[in-house]
């Protein structure tokens, strides 16, 4: 027995060795002088990354570069506790625990450019600014304009906080985009920790843009061709493929390209940059890229000759670029000049002219909308504009397609300007062939075998067949679940058409009434999927009266008229009881209006569709004018800088509920103005008049107690 405890003994003691042995082994490797040789790694990685990608100035070799990289690997391999997230080792990517990217509000909403064509609409946009600054006192006869290039990739936000990258957002709606972090990582040339250069925000947002060359596209391509696997149309596609992998490791593997053109969100800066351009310096001395293109120019002339440079510049770069931005120098003149709704008054795209080739009409379908109307679309020998291979192009509709005189056989003119869906342009009558054929003219639907008509004055044809045609249903499904409507995330065009094709939805009121278990049996979606859908569908059961009329689909009528008729009939109940006559009185509603408002609601299936809505839970915000209180009845409220939780068009709906009348310009008349970021002179124009003042938050507060 003494022998058996002896040998436990002499056991436990070799044990307790060995962990005090390799715990001094384990001190003396994460030692200060280890700790210090891999900063030091880390620090000569990241300044060789920002000298190659940033500078195009490189200063070693790629293998000495790599000999530097292999190293770094071998003691954080050796020491696992030393691998930090800003790591230039930490680019190789992870497959995503969940199926869904998270959506995320940018707390400055990312907005599109508009854009003009010729040099005429960029003189009336140059007088436009001119005239605005102007009457905020400011003489400006010569503006300073940023020129850059414009790329053809996918916008994203970076979000880097102590000089950290923290987080990576696509630009999605403009409003929300999906956190794309894990694959923002694996970029090269989006750096993982910033180069201080002596200061360091706590808080920097970087916007730009993610691209492929046109090199890296073709290798791409191929090595998906090599692996028997459908290759991409263009590189944009290729890169917003990429981007919305939800393996990282396959993103890292894409030959991603990335430029910055702007900054979001800063904060603890000392001397805060004055001009756009100042900020485009401070980027590349953090270590972030941006165009080596860009220039900065004094009055709009300088920018058109600008222009003429990029365009003949176009076909010699390794990247698309499909125009030129121009955006006012002065941080503060954008300011005061502000945003519209979509876009900023103070930036604008100057678009490249259309691409135009040749092809062969090889014959003509016809697509079914969602109210049933036929649209024609030539199908085409597949052929090459800018990189995209087209082989569809858009007739409109069928006097346009009789007036062109298009047949089956033709030689014609296609163009394409952007992302716009290609345009038959003209036929080459000159080319036509003797075997050339006239397109004929549906009599019944091609999805459903429905009646066509045409309608009086009228130029489009109309399938009969309603919601038991399958492509009004999908279509149908996919507006009344669209963002501005019902607002169900996660419910794409995709699973619309698989829904439908099982039969499991046959009208939007059985979208309430999915089963998780089917769901999670449909191709890529899993029960995890099934439930973050179902749990979207269960929240857009609490909406508003604007919404609900938006998404009924009911032919003529948008948002603004869907708003309109909101803020006139208050209740539904009332919409519906209204008569044409009626309806035509109103400012804003014409008679194809008022008709087609009555027709809706006189179809029985829809009169059902609305009660089965109700039946199911889904519940809409009315307001009764003889029961609602108007408590802001008689105030007038202004609207000036950007609202983080609401809308312009949000909050002026809320206001104008609790019957307050909400205008857009200052005047001693009004009675609050709620400040945003950002503010114009409105905010001063406020003061000099005594008009209180509110912040959001405190705005929020209001609309809560009130």
């Amino acid at each position: 027995m003494y022998q058996h405890y002896n040998y436990w003994l002499s056991g436990l003691v070799a044990y307790c060795f060995c962990e005090v042995v390799s715990e001094q082994v384990l001190d003396i490797m994460t030692s200060p002088k280890l700790v210090k040789r891999v900063e030091n790694l880390h620090a000569t990685l990241h300044e060789h990354n920002y000298r190659y990608y940033v500078l195009a100035d490189p200063v070693i070799s790629d293998q000495d570069y790599d000999k530097l990289f292999q190293d770094l690997q071998t003691l954080e391999h050796q020491n696992p506790s030393l691998i930090s997230t800003d790591s230039p080792t930490q680019r190789v990517g992870s497959i995503a625990k969940d199926r869904l990217f998270r959506r995320v509000t940018h707390r400055i909403p990312m907005l599109s450019l508009q854009n003009v064509f010729d040099q005429q609409a960029l003189l009336e946009f140059d007088h436009r600014l001119k005239q605005r600054l102007q009457s905020e006192g400011i003489d400006c006869r010569v503006l300073q304009y940023v020129c850059e290039p414009k790329l053809d990739g996918v916008a994203i936000s970076l979000f880097y906080r102590q000089g950290r990258l923290e987080q990576a957002l696509t630009r999605g709606d403009g409003h929300a985009g999906e956190d794309i972090t894990s694959n923002a990582r694996t970029i090269r040339l989006i750096p993982l920790k910033l180069r201080h250069q002596g200061y360091c925000p706590g808080e920097l947002e970087v916007r730009g843009e993610v691209y492929i060359s046109r090199q890296g596209f073709e290798h791409l391509n191929q090595q998906m061709l090599n692996r028997n696997e459908r290759v991409f149309a263009n590189p944009r596609n290729a890169t917003a493929g990429s981007l919305r992998q939800l393996d990282s490791g396959i993103t890292a593997q894409r030959p991603l390209l990335f430029c910055a053109y702007s900054v979001g969100i800063h904060s603890t800066w000392v001397n805060a940059p004055k001009l756009h351009s100042q900020w485009l310096e401070i980027l590349v001395e953090l270590g972030v890229p941006v165009s080596r293109d860009y220039e900065v120019k004094q009055g709009i002339e300088a920018c058109m000759d600008y222009y003429k440079q990029q365009l003949l510049k176009r076909t010699t770069l390794d990247h698309d670029i499909d125009g030129v931005v121009y955006k006012i120098d002065d941080l503060h003149q954008q300011q005061l000049l502000g945003s519209v709704s979509h876009a900023p008054r103070w930036a604008v795209a100057h678009k490249f002219p259309a691409e135009e080739t040749m092809s062969i009409v090889k014959g003509v379908d016809y697509q079914v909308g969602r109210t049933g109307v036929l649209t024609p679309v030539a199908r085409l020998k597949p052929t090459q504009i800018g990189g995209v291979t087209v082989s569809n192009a858009t007739l409109h509709n069928i006097d346009e397609m009789q007036r062109k005189d298009v047949c089956v056989g033709d030689t014609v003119t296609i163009r394409r300007a952007g992302d716009v869906i290609p345009e038959l342009i003209s036929v080459s009558l000159a080319k036509r062939p003797s075997y050339s054929q006239p397109v004929p003219i549906p009599t019944t639907c091609p999805v459903c075998g429905a009646r066509v008509v045409r309608f009086d004055k009228l130029v489009a044809l109309r399938c009969l067949g309603g919601l038991s045609c399958k492509a009004q249903l999908k279509q149908s499904i996919q507006h009344f679940s669209s963002r501005k409507a019902l607002n169900i995330d996660g419910l794409g065009v995709q699973l619309i058409e698989q829904l439908v094709d099982q039969q499991w939805v046959r009208n939007v009121a059985d979208l309430y009434q999915l089963d998780k278990n089917k769901l999670a049996s449909l191709p890529r979606m899993g029960m995890k999927s099934a439930e973050n859908l179902l749990t979207a569908i269960e929240h857009s059961k609490q909406t508003t009266l604007t919404r609900l009329i938006y998404g009924l689909g009911i032919r003529e009528v948008g948002e603004v008229t869907a708003e309109l008729l909101t803020r006139h009939f208050h209740t539904l109940q009332a919409l519906m009881q209204a008569d044409a006559a009626y309806l035509e009185q109103l400012d804003g509603v014409g008679s194809v209006v008022a008709q087609s408002i009555t027709s809706f609601f006189a179809e029985p299936h829809n009169q059902k569709q609305l009660t089965d809505l109700q039946k199911l839970g889904l519940v809409w915000l009315e307001e009764n004018p003889e029961t609602s209180p108007k408590l802001l009845q008689g105030q007038i409220w202004v609207l000036t800088g950007r609202l983080r939780t609401l809308s312009r068009e949000q909050a002026a709906t809320r206001l104008r509920a609790l019957g307050a009348s909400v205008l857009t310009q200052i005047s001693s008349r009004v009675t609050t103005l709620v400040v945003g970021e950002a503010p114009g002179s409105k905010q001063g124009h406020a003061e000099k008049l005594g008009i209180e003042q509110i912040n959001e938050a405190e705005f929020l507060e209001r609309l809560v107690s009130t």
